[in-house]
């Protein structure tokens, strides 16, 4: 089955800013792609979900023949998949770093990479790729996860200009703390004190990502990429 409607992939997807996201793109006519480690409890008319570890080269690939076999295209990506841990260095485990790096730079990688093999057919694609405030904030319990989401932005900023030939632009927005499953575990004053940091005093939404991904992934945005915006007034 070819299709004429747009095809977006949302990793992560499951939950948080994810389902936010394949909500709005499907209320707006487009197919949706998902993908997660676990079901979601949820289904939604034009929407496909894979059980699929982005951090999983065969499953990434696998992903992406089932999108390619079903649409022959893929128009937009949304590197949302990540995880995140808050502790002291001294008291971060081996483990910790594993998780961290696998998911969201081995991930955030395979899918860019898999995902412009399919889009250079049509020499055009929009890819998002989720980074954080944590990275300019340099933010003290956090090394490995800002450390992980500086290695993102390096990576957006250098696929921007190998897959600028082929049509594709690379972006990434660095969102403040959201009411998300990654920040229920962080102590509310450890959230206080960042929200303090910000030009505008207040958790971030749903909305607020959205709106940068709207502009980043419009057509008119061609000439817009290997870029970082941060929400919240952090510079």
């Amino acid at each position: 089955m070819t299709t004429d409607r747009q095809v977006v992939l949302i990793t992560g997807a499951r939950k948080g800013i994810g389902r936010f996201l394949a909500e709005r793109f499907a209320r707006n006519g487009a197919l949706v792609e998902g993908c997660s480690r676990e079901s979601p409890d949820w289904s939604l008319e034009g929407y496909t979900h894979h059980l699929t570890d982005v951090a999983d080269e065969s499953q990434v690939k696998a992903m992406m023949t089932s999108i390619a076999r079903r649409h022959s295209r893929l128009d937009i990506v949304i590197n949302n998949a990540g995880v995140a841990a808050m502790n002291h260095s001294l008291l971060t485990p081996a483990a910790s770093l594993d998780r961290i790096f696998d998911t969201n730079v081995r991930g955030t990688f395979l899918v860019c990479r898999e995902a412009a093999r399919l889009m250079q057919r049509r020499r055009f694609g929009r890819i998002v790729n989720l980074s954080t405030i944590a990275v300019p904030l340099r933010l003290e319990g956090e090394a490995l996860y800002a450390a992980s989401k500086s290695a993102v932005e390096t990576l957006t900023r250098i696929l921007a200009r190998e897959f600028g030939p082929l049509g594709i632009t690379v972006n990434a927005v660095g969102p403040t703390p959201i009411e998300t499953d990654l920040i229920r575990g962080v102590p509310s004053d450890k959230i206080q004190k960042i929200v303090d940091n910000l030009a505008i005093r207040r958790l971030g939404r749903f909305e607020d990502v959205a709106n940068v991904i709207d502009f980043f992934v419009r057509p008119e945005s061609e000439y817009v990429t290997g870029q970082v915006i941060y929400l919240g007034g952090v510079s």
